[in-house]
C-alpha cells in the first residue's frame, strides 16, 4: 500500500504494458538487449532477403520486405529510415498513378502483366515445364 502511494504521487512514467513492456523488460539487461538484438536482426534479415527474392515473381514479395525492415526497425534505426523513405516512395507512385488517365493506367498494368507472365514463363522453364512446347501440342 505504501508503495503504490508513492508511486501515484511519483513523476517517473509506469511502466509500458503489452509488447512493449516485454520487451523493455528484455532490454532492461545488456546480455537480454544483445540478444533481442541478434534474434531481431536475424529473423528481419530473412525476412527481408526471402521478400526480395520473391519479388519478381507474382506474390507477396514487396509487402514481406516491409514486414521485414518493419521487425528490424524495432531494434535499429537505420532499418526504420529505410522503411519510412520505402513508405514515403510507396505514396509518391501511388499518387502519381491516381492522377495518371486510363491509358497510362492501361499500359502499365499491361506492362505489369507481361513481366509477370515472362518470370512465370522462366521460372517454370527452369524447373522442365516449357508452357511454349505444352502449348503447341495441344494446338
Amino acid at each position: 500500500m505504501i508503495k503504490d502511494e508513492a508511486a501515484g504521487r511519483s513523476d517517473m512514467p509506469g511502466r509500458r504494458g503489452g509488447i512493449h513492456g516485454w520487451l523493455d523488460g528484455i532490454r532492461s539487461t545488456r546480455t537480454g538487449a544483445l540478444t533481442l538484438k541478434i534474434v531481431v536482426g536475424v529473423i528481419g534479415t530473412l525476412m527481408v532477403v526471402g521478400g526480395l527474392i520473391m519479388v519478381p515473381f507474382p506474390g507477396p514479395g514487396w509487402l514481406v520486405v516491409f514486414a521485414g525492415l518493419a521487425v528490424l526497425a524495432t531494434e535499429f534505426h537505420w532499418a526504420h529510415k529505410v522503411l519510412e523513405f520505402g513508405k514515403r516512395t510507396l505514396h509518391a507512385w501511388t499518387e502519381w498513378y491516381k492522377r495518371q488517365g486510363w491509358t497510362v493506367r492501361i499500359i502499365v498494368l499491361v506492362v505489369t502483366l507481361a513481366v509477370a507472365g515472362v518470370i512465370v514463363y522462366f521460372g517454370l522453364r527452369t524447373l522442365g515445364f516449357d508452357l511454349i512446347e505444352i502449348a503447341r501440342r495441344y494446338v
